[in-house]
């Protein structure tokens, strides 16, 4: 029987049905235009126009799966980590229809499930694990940068993450000090794809440190003195778009050298990436250019489930109903600060 999953924990409201490890449907509704006015997320908003699009959301995702309410054989959704009255809506709801239906609930944790999402392919998608190999996975995306250690299925333990600004954030900050608009990330890869990489040398902050935890607020700060120090650079279009290349350079070269690293340290042969930010194409073609130099085998997530989705909540839910490992009080609360622990 299928599986029903919300996904709220921050600006995209999405619902999905699983079956089988199979995505029968998939649907997000963004508030990207809504926020841009106030250049980043607004949680009160954004818990209104989820309390206005989840019904609509769910009922187009079991139509789109052809499955009614009746047939469905458990309900999921995002617990943790998030905006805390946008992830509100979604567990709440989930858990409701989960009592009404006398079926079980499942609180997914957000960060575990993109850690499963490379292994979600084809079209329609379909999770395979059978393919799943130990694995270093980064996260990366506007509130969180993470380094994984992924020892097998529902196995892992978290190697580092982001002592401040995360990755996403550090796009997205900058960029807003350039007037771009937000989101700015995927505007600054735009930007960057016709500047060079090396017109500007911004600081690779914590790149030789033997950790793997992550600092972006340095770089961020950088850019602000290096604009005040150079009035009028953003006057000049192939200046902002050098400026776009360095940031992005300066960036990608953190997360990359930090991954092979932590593979090669833990003697791991595979590498995985997810989150928003792992769209980006000089990160994806930089990563796979370095998982190659060192013999890595690289597994990206699909770019339609690299943003927050409902898809990877219903199969890390899927998953861990079958071992009996996720089952959630149907009264249990949210979770905004949920640290992924190892298991």
């Amino acid at each position: 029987m299928p599986l029903l999953a919300f996904e709220t924990s921050c600006d995209e409201t999405s619902a999905a049905v699983v079956h089988h490890g199979r995505v029968l449907s998939n649907i997000i509704s963004s508030q990207i235009s809504m926020h841009a006015e106030y250049g980043g997320v607004v949680p009160e908003l954004a818990a209104r126009e989820h309390l206005r699009n989840l019904l609509p959301v769910a009922r187009a995702a079991l139509r789109d799966a052809q499955v009614t309410a009746d047939q469905l054989e458990a309900v999921a959704a995002t617990q943790g980590p998030g905006l805390p009255s946008a992830l509100m809506v979604g567990l709440k709801a989930a858990q409701a229809v989960a009592f009404a239906l006398h079926r079980p609930f499942l609180g997914i944790h957000h960060h575990e499930a993109h850690l499963y999402s490379p292994w979600i392919k084809g079209h329609p998608p379909v999770a395979d694990f059978s393919e799943l190999r130990p694995n270093v996975s980064l996260i990366v995306s506007g509130g969180h940068t993470l380094l994984v250690h992924v020892r097998a299925e529902l196995e892992h333990q978290v190697l580092g993450s982001t002592v401040d600004d995360a990755a996403g954030e550090c796009f997205d900050k900058t960029g807003k000090l350039m007037g771009l608009p937000y989101p700015a990330g995927p505007e600054i890869d735009r930007l960057a794809e016709g500047g060079n990489p090396k017109a500007y040398d911004f600081p690779r902050p914590m790149i030789d440190e033997p950790n793997s935890d992550f600092s972006f607020s340095g770089l961020k700060t950088s850019v602000r003195y290096f604009l005040r120090d150079h009035p009028g650079l953003l006057d000049d279009a192939q200046k902002v778009r050098d400026l776009c290349a360095s940031v992005q350079a300066a960036t990608v070269d953190v997360l990359v050298a930090k991954t092979v690293r932590a593979a090669r340290r833990l003697g791991v042969h595979w590498v995985t990436m997810s989150g928003g930010v792992s769209r980006n194409g000089a990160l994806r073609r930089e990563l796979a250019a370095a998982c190659g130099r060192a013999g890595l085998t690289l597994r990206l997530a699909d770019p339609s489930l690299c943003a927050d989705n409902a898809a990877m909540i219903g199969v890390l839910a899927e998953r861990k109903l079958a071992r009996r490992a996720g089952e959630t009080s149907a009264d249990g609360d949210i979770r905004p600060n949920w640290a992924m622990e190892a298991t």
